[in-house]
């Protein structure tokens, strides 16, 4: 028997013909991939921004070489050939000690060596009387040499002296010669104005010793500027300093000088990076995985024209090589016009986030175009492989038998894909298990590969699922009338169609229900512990922290019980199953623990707030728990400006959520924060007290709010977070819901053959859209259900890891997600199916 083979030229003119002469089945595949691109390419672009983010130095722009702390804790992950080295951002600033500057100073090339603090004061002042105080930051003089600030009045101060901005003075009608109050971390000073100079922000310039003395943290600078003498260059002098300071210092120069005066310029990076990285890897398989199949589906849909192709010669490299090449010819072309919209969705989303002061306004978005060609590379990788994977078995078989499968639907996937769905669904299974037997964000980051599982094993055992939720979702519709009971019918007997469908439904539900209802269900359990946790009548803030005094000057007020100062910052601790530090929001305690009973309840569960005091903490009992430590055990912390602390912990409370995870006394948390001032006032009204008045008293001390304003307030905390999670929700929502859309419409125009012949044999136009409807509703009932279940899988355990309650759903929220689902499925079908029917 001889076969006659096509000319190797030949696959490439088929594939071409494809294309041209059937755009309808490569129109789905163009939008996947699209899609896919757009997605890839944006998220590639933050995490080169994040990898690469630098800020020019304006601070140190005159001091070519700048010696400064390491601004991150270092741990080590792994065991033996896999051990590596991390680092994560200090939560505050790193100090040096001062003796470096004498080191520095006699190194060769160095022409001088000024030790540079730099931290927020108030200002009052007799002229200043009855206004709030005048926010400044408070910096030696000696940086003047570097700074370039220049007098404008008076002279250069000297003890007991400061030198305001020329600003800030007229401001306040101080002139030279006035005496002022500085509100200092180290407390109150009085000095004598000796000058003004030009700068463009409020600053208060001290002796350098002053400087140093007043900042809270005696002995300490936050970094050493140097200048060169004449003719050293900067490599040279950055060697020289180097070599003197040895390992207690890192070295920096051109815009690396930037980050240490921008100390929030790390935790930028690491945003940039988080979303980059980690939401864009889940992002980017999410968009690989449905690509690839949509690419499939578009594969399979032509199975009888490769089974024909096979019936007359055509040998199986050449029906392989005729589906590479459409998807050479398809998605490369898909990639670049997807790249389109991804760099206008990074430049958005970077926008969004300098908006929102997470990211610097110096830093500018990456713009190599690797993550242009990555995004590229991605998608034709993904329409070369989902292309083959689809085409294996119509290339393999023999032309008679593939004949037949194109024309009746395979029953069940191939054994391995049955293989690697049940692991894929087995896996979800044991981890959500697990996830439930954990606390804190142990039970969070376990839980979060839960949907991630489930999702890949919904997608491998696709015509199994689809043939069950045809099953008992069907049953009542076989109960219906006509067209109900021919959608149950054909849906039963074409399983794989319906998986296609039900895929992109299902994934749309399940990251959208999961990202909003983890932070819907986070806010509102936050809510009711701020709620029960926060029993003080009035509340005193201001934006940059409280004037030193403020607590004693509430508790003196008439009609006050009580008044207690916190400061409010983070510490790192270590849990005993993930790898690396974990962030703790913290509480300084200006008073005793009877003191905090009065004013806050942490619902304590062991242990006694009474003991707190130095080398003493209480903390959340969800941490002490993902630590592994009880009352009585010390407690693993990095302090804010990375000093490594193990106090003993004297108790465990329920309310760390809303109130603070881990709280300590404010005489050990103060000295290793820049500003040392308090956050919040938190006052206790005298039995019999009015409220009104005590809270007019209060006013002069700052912003005054009741417990509910308070909480409020401090939800505004959460908008970056919230934020974040409602794009990351939309971006795969929405990326899933135009999948889905793409989908279905793909199964209708495939069906034009189908539709016909019901026509042909008798079906009222009514009766077929009818039946097209019915199917639609099984589709989106079947998606919603295991998008829901799946979304359930990952948030119960997850939340009553990190709030120790349930998830909060709210019903408007969640009936929003059904019914925009059922809107997408009906719209997505009935309007191409319409279409088909008109041409008939």
């Amino acid at each position: 028997m001889s076969t006659t083979r096509a000319p190797q030229g030949g696959t490439n003119g088929l594939a071409r013909a494809a294309v041209r002469f059937k755009p309808a089945s490569f129109v789905g595949t163009f939008v996947a991939l699209l899609m896919a691109a757009m997605i890839v390419s944006a998220c590639g672009i933050l995490l080169e921004t994040g990898i690469r983010a630098s800020v020019p130095p304006e601070r140190y722009a005159g001091a070519p070489v700048v010696a400064a702390a390491d601004q991150k804790a270092h741990y080590v992950i792994g065991h033996g050939e896999d051990r590596e080295t991390e680092s994560k951002p200090l939560p505050d600033t790193a100090r040096l000690d001062a003796s470096l500057v004498g080191k520095v100073a006699h190194a060769p090339g160095v022409q001088a060596a000024i030790g540079d603090v730099g931290y927020p004061a108030h200002l009052t002042g007799a002229k200043t009387a009855g206004r709030a105080a005048a926010p400044v930051t408070a910096h030696g003089w000696g940086s003047a040499a570097f700074t370039g600030a220049e007098l404008a009045t008076g002279s250069a101060p000297r003890a007991g002296q400061a030198v305001l901005d020329t600003a800030t003075a007229r401001a306040a009608h101080i002139k030279a010669g006035d005496r002022v109050t500085l509100s200092t971390p180290a407390g109150a000073r009085d000095v004598t104005v000796a000058g003004t100079a030009r700068t463009a922000a409020p600053t208060a310039w001290l002796t350098d010793a002053q400087a140093v003395q007043l900042s809270g943290h005696p002995g300490k600078i936050d970094a050493v500027a140097v200048l060169p003498t004449a003719g050293t260059s900067t490599d040279r002098l950055a060697d020289s300093v180097r070599q003197a300071v040895g390992k207690a210092a890192q070295v920096h120069t051109g815009d690396d000088r930037g980050a240490v005066e921008q100390p929030a310029l790390a935790g930028a990076k690491e945003t940039l990076m988080g979303l980059g990285g980690s939401f864009g890897g889940v992002a980017t398989m999410v968009a690989i995985f449905t690509a690839a199949g949509t690419v499939a589906l578009s594969v399979g849909q032509r199975a009888r024209e490769f089974a024909l192709l096979r019936a007359i010669g055509a040998t199986p490299r050449q029906v392989r090589r005729s589906i590479a090449a459409e998807a050479l010819l398809v998605a490369p072309l898909a990639g670049a016009l997807g790249c389109l919209p991804g760099i206008a969705l990074a430049r958005w989303w970077f926008g969004q986030l300098k908006e929102k002061g997470v990211v610097p306004d110096a830093v500018q978005l990456g713009d190599s175009g690797i993550p242009l060609v990555a995004a590229v590379g991605v998608g034709l990788l993904t329409a070369l492989c989902a292309g083959a994977a689809a085409a294996r078995r119509p290339a393999r078989i023999k032309p008679g038998q593939a004949l037949g499968e194109a024309a009746v639907e395979r029953s069940r996937p191939g054994p391995v894909r049955t293989a690697l769905g049940a692991a894929a669904l087995v896996g979800g299974v044991v981890l959500a298990i697990l996830a439930a037997t954990l606390t804190g964000d142990d039970a969070a980051q376990t839980a979060s590969g839960v949907v991630m599982l489930f999702m890949l094993g919904v997608a491998l055992l696709g015509p199994l699922v689809a043939r069950l939720c045809a099953h008992l979702i069907g049953l009542p519709l076989r109960a219906g009338p006509a067209a109900a009971h021919l959608a149950s019918a054909n849906s039963r007997a074409n399983a794989r169609r319906l998986a296609s469908a039900i895929t992109p439904i299902v994934l749309a539900m399940a990251f959208a229900s999961t990202l909003v209802f983890m932070h819907t269900s986070e806010d509102h359990a936050r809510a009711a512990q701020q709620r029960a946790g926060i029993t003080a009548d009035h509340v005193i803030s201001a934006p940059g922290g409280l004037p030193t005094g403020t607590a004693a000057k509430a508790a003196a007020t008439p009609g006050v019980e009580t008044a207690v100062g916190l400061l409010r910052t983070s510490v790192l601790y270590t849990s005993s199953t993930t790898d690396g530090p974990l962030t703790a929001s913290t509480q300084g305690v200006g008073g005793t623990g009877a003191d905090l009973r009065a004013v806050q309840d942490l619902d304590v569960r062991a242990g006694s707030l009474d003991a707190l005091g130095p080398g003493k903490v209480a903390v959340a009992a969800n941490l002490a728990d993902g630590a592994d430590v009880k009352v009585g055990d010390r407690l693993s912390l990095v302090l804010p400006d990375g000093t490594k602390a193990r106090p003993e912990v004297v108790a465990t409370y329920g309310r760390g959520l809303g109130v603070a995870q881990v709280t300590m006394v404010r005489t050990a948390l103060a000295p290793h924060v820049t500003a040392g001032f308090d956050s919040d006032v938190l006052v206790r009204d005298a039995r019999g007290a009015d409220a009104r008045q005590v809270a007019g008293k209060l006013a002069a001390l700052g912003e005054v709010t009741d417990r509910a304003g308070y909480a409020a307030a401090k939800d505004k905390d959460r908008e970056v977070s919230a934020w974040a999670n409602t794009l990351m929700a939309a971006v795969l929502g929405g990326f899933a819901a135009v999948a889905a859309v793409n989908t279905l419409v793909m199964t209708v125009f495939d069906r034009r053959r189908e539709l016909g012949t019901l026509r042909l044999i008798g079906s009222t136009r009514r009766q077929v859209l009818g039946m097209v409807r019915w199917e639609a509703l099984l589709v989106a009932f079947a998606g919603i259900v295991l998008g829901t279940a799946i979304a359930l899988a990952t948030l119960v355990p997850m939340m009553r890891g990190l709030t120790g309650a349930g998830p909060y759903i709210p019903p408007l929220l969640y009936g929003s997600f059904a019914a925009g689902a059922l809107v997408l499925g009906l719209a997505a079908t009935s309007l191409p199916a319409r279409a088909v029917l008109r041409r008939r």
